[in-house]
């Protein structure tokens, strides 16, 4: 069985996808990792440029003997994905890009990248975790994921910080879009803070075999705000690729 590989984005951690571990158990084995400086890697010091980050992924699956994959990126997970699809074709099986876009700079974020750098350097590292986290809900604060996912956060080093927001600034994955061969689904909350609609239409419409989906009233981080509709997704999707492996010729 493919397994499928799950790439968090910017302060976040595997741990915010135990939901998805969960409830695709039997279905597809689910392998989520921690970029380097993040979560349980916080430790790590972490690159500043998105193709560091994807080469660390790749060779952490190798090293777990992981070839061929399925491959989820939320956010700046998102871009990780896309620099991995467009380097090493051959591994990727199917593509899920959740919650990103195809450039680093994103007109219409809640707010700059260059605000972000300033306010992180002026109010330290747990309160820029907990302001970043609460922009991934719709209910902000109030959400039921967000305490777990602030945690999470919380444990990003300055350093990672801003070396993730330097990868994230420099990044442009525009050219490689049409490189991307694997089938791909496209999945965005429509009231995502960070990634407004024009960068989910860029995915859509410039990846050959893509997919979208919407999910209504649902913000970044749409995994934790409607787990029943976003794991179906998962789950139908990768799936799909099974099905079409034991689908049997036509006799004529």
């Amino acid at each position: 069985m493919i397994p499928l590989v799950l790439v968090h984005g910017f302060m976040g951690g595997s741990r915010q996808w135990e939901g998805q571990v969960a409830a695709l158990s039997g279905a597809v084995d689910v392998v989520a990792v921690d970029l380097p400086g993040f979560g349980a890697n916080s430790d790590l010091r972490a690159p500043d440029n998105i193709e560091a980050f994807a080469r660390w992924v790749v060779e952490d699956l190798s090293a777990r003997g992981v070839e061929r994959f399925h491959l989820l990126g939320h956010s700046m997970g998102g871009m990780v994905a896309q620099e991995i699809a467009a380097m090493y074709s051959d591994r990727v099986e199917r593509l899920v890009l959740y919650a990103t876009g195809a450039t680093g700079v994103l007109p219409g974020r809640f707010e700059t990248i260059q605000a972000s750098k300033s306010r992180a350097r002026a109010e330290g590292a747990r309160t820029t975790a907990r302001r970043i986290a609460a922009t991934w809900f719709l209910d902000r604060e109030l959400a039921a994921g967000f305490e777990d996912c602030a945690a999470i956060a919380e444990r990003s080093s300055m350093q990672a910080i801003f070396a993730g927001l330097d990868a994230m600034q420099a990044w442009d994955g525009v050219d490689n879009l049409q490189t991307i061969s694997a089938k791909t689904l496209v999945v965005w909350g429509d009231q995502d803070r960070t990634y407004p609609w024009r960068q989910t239409e860029r995915l859509w419409t410039s990846i050959e075999q893509c997919s979208l989906a919407v999910i209504p009233q649902c913000a970044h981080a749409v995994h934790l705000e409607n787990p029943y509709v976003f794991n179906a997704l998962l789950r139908d999707f990768v799936s799909a690729e099974q099905r079409e492996e034991l689908r049997l010729p036509e006799v004529s």
